[in-house]
């Protein structure tokens, strides 16, 4: 060891040990037992493999309440299609399971026959979506072998099983309901009845609706959700939970944005960087020349013409008693509270011996806002003594990170060479220019000046705008067909009343305003529900999303929505319920008079 240590260097080394068991408690336990004979002072530090993991799993955490929010939504609605599908399909049938008790079919028998006919198609269609499923997740898995070396990953058997069971389940559940009612109808009202609504139902809706001022088609088309409600219904729940899903994605992206802009730390227009080291065999190479003095920088920037203002930072490295490893005391030399640090509770600090630290600081000291912690080993002082005066928004170090005014390490005198100016330029100034005229008076110096932060993107923030807009659109067209299916219906069951109206004189285009009418109100409602749903899911979210990764969000990454944003994403519960109905009313304009009127 003495032999490897650089002359004026401590050495040391490190050692590491697995225990029969893995809790905190036990790993603590081990711990105290093999460095209980050691002499005082020979251990500098300890790190279980649970942090590891913890910070590991960190950046996945984020992802847990994401995907679930989707997962629900996804299952929610669904089972609503299926449901919708199968009830009124069966539904549909009430002539023919009239005709059926009519040549002798019992309701226990015409149940079992529509049921029977229903799982056909639903077992078909499970079967392909498990397979479907186990094609998709196969790359997935074989990535996250490669990238975390594990065993052969695959999807468990028992979720084959639930999924094909509670598919099949609710198929079962829906068409029995379905067939049992119209099973139990009397054999002459199944014969009567056929595909069209109850009578008498809807006509209060018909009659105030052609008392609007509102061309004939329009007001029929309004008035068609009051004759099938149940349908209505459905169609309805579909948007509710289309429109939350947009609702929701829209916050996330914004909130997302907050964020990022909150981890970049820095809104300066300019930044001036002290130059890497170069990478070599055996690490970075030692600098050819001393680094460039911090105060001969910043009198080039404060003689700059269209200088605004400007603060400089540094970073030292610093224990705490009780903590594994080292912490990052980030030094700032001027004003940077108008840097773009976003507090979440408590202030910026005004004076020397005052300090912000991030949530898992917070967590992993144990500390809270006015408490007091010592830094170690930061220079010639033993100790260094900071109040904690707020909670910042930082990703960086893992969260472990001190921000102080640099008089606070005066005593410590900590190695501050390498410093970072960040530059705001007056009003009226550009940046491009400012820019390349503040590199021509650096030069001598050494550093180059860049626009903007050092920290502007996120990857982790692209993969989750990435992944909730593919959701989103999935969620959509799912409840676009939810209302293509029920509007489907409709047409055909009302196919002798198109027949009728094209006979008075309807034209094609009014036959298609009839029917886009006819989603309207449905829109329009589920629109208004959705909205409040998608803000009560991006309020629950993105704080559970902020805490799966040991962070606690300020108010201005939650509340993202405005007045005009809420009233755009409200109607479009609307545009859901149109794009649905664009192809039945297409069908429905295209349908001969003669061949409606035979229908029946």
């Amino acid at each position: 060891m003495d032999a490897l240590t650089a002359p004026g260097g401590t050495g040391g080394y490190q050692m590491l040990y697995r225990f029969a068991a893995g809790t905190a408690t036990q790993i603590a336990d081990g711990r105290t037992a093999v460095t209980a004979t050691l002499p005082q002072g020979a251990v500098t530090g300890e790190q279980s493999w649970l942090t590891v993991k913890e910070n590991a799993e960190r950046d996945t955490a984020l992802f847990v309440p994401f995907l679930l929010a989707f997962g629900v939504l996804g299952l929610v609605m669904s089972a609503l299609i299926v449901g919708n599908v199968v009830a009124a399909t069966v539904g549909t049938a009430t002539r023919r399971i009239g005709i059926l008790k009519a040549v002798g079919f019992t309701p226990g028998q015409v149940v079992r026959a529509y049921v029977g006919q229903a799982l056909v198609p639903a077992t078909v269609g499970a079967a392909l979506g498990v397979v479907t499923g186990h094609l998709l997740a196969v790359p997935v898995l074989a990535k996250t072998e490669e990238v975390y070396g594990s065993t052969p990953l695959a999807v468990a058997p028992w979720v084959d099983a639930a999924v094909i069971s509670g598919a099949l389940g609710l198929v079962t559940a829906t068409a029995w309901a379905s067939a049992w009612r119209a099973g139990r109808l009397r054999t002459v009202d199944a014969l009567a009845v056929g595909r069209a609504a109850r009578p008498g139902r809807g006509r209060r809706a018909v009659r105030l609706a052609g008392r609007l001022p509102l061309p004939r088609p329009v007001s029929l088309g309004l008035a068609r959700p009051f004759a099938r409600p149940a349908r209505a219904l459905a169609m309805g729940t579909a948007i509710v939970f289309g429109a939350a899903a947009v609702t929701f994605t829209v916050g996330l992206g914004a909130s997302l944005g907050e964020v990022t802009k909150a981890r970049a730390h820095d809104i300066a227009d300019v930044t001036v960087a002290a130059p890497l080291p170069e990478p070599g065999p055996d690490g970075p190479k030692p600098a050819a020349e001393p680094p460039a003095d911090s105060a001969a920088i910043a009198a080039v920037i404060d003689a700059q013409p269209g200088t605004g203002k400007y603060y400089s930072s540094a970073t030292a490295r610093a224990t705490l008693s009780g903590t594994p490893g080292t912490t990052a005391v980030v030094a700032f030399i001027g004003d940077a509270s108008w840097g773009g640090y976003t507090m979440i509770s408590g202030h910026w600090f005004t004076r020397p011996g005052e300090a912000v630290v991030p949530t898992p600081f917070l967590t992993a000291t144990g500390t809270r806002i006015g408490d007091t912690v010592t830094l170690n080993g930061l220079g010639e002082s033993a100790t260094v003594r900071v109040r904690i005066v707020g909670e910042v928004l930082d990703t960086r170090n893992d969260g472990m990170e001190v921000l102080t005014d640099a008089a606070t390490l005066t005593a410590a005198s900590p190695d501050l060479t390498d410093t970072t100016q960040h530059i705001a330029v007056k009003s009226g100034t550009d940046a491009a220019t400012y820019t390349a005229a503040l590199n021509t008076a650096l030069e001598p110096l050494g550093v180059t000046a860049r626009i903007g932060g050092p920290d502007r993107s996120s990857s982790t923030v692209l993969t989750l705008n990435t992944l909730s807009a593919i959701l989103t659109l999935m969620l959509v067209a799912v409840a676009a067909l939810g209302v293509l299916n029920g509007v489907v219906l409709d047409t055909r069951e009302r196919v002798r009343d198109l027949g009728i109206h094209k006979a008075l004189g309807m034209t094609p285009r009014q036959t298609i305003t009839m029917v886009i009418a006819s989603v309207l109100v449905t829109g329009l409602v589920g629109g208004a529900l959705g909205v409040p749903l998608g803000l009560l899911l991006h309020g629950w979210i993105v704080p559970a999303m902020g805490h799966s990764a040991g962070l606690n969000l300020p108010d201005s990454v939650i509340a993202v929505y405005s007045t005009p944003e809420l009233t755009a994403l409200a109607l479009g519960g609307l545009a859901i319920a149109i794009l649905g109905a664009l192809l039945p009313s297409g069908w429905a304009a295209r349908t001969r008079t003669a061949t409606a009127l035979r229908t029946e």
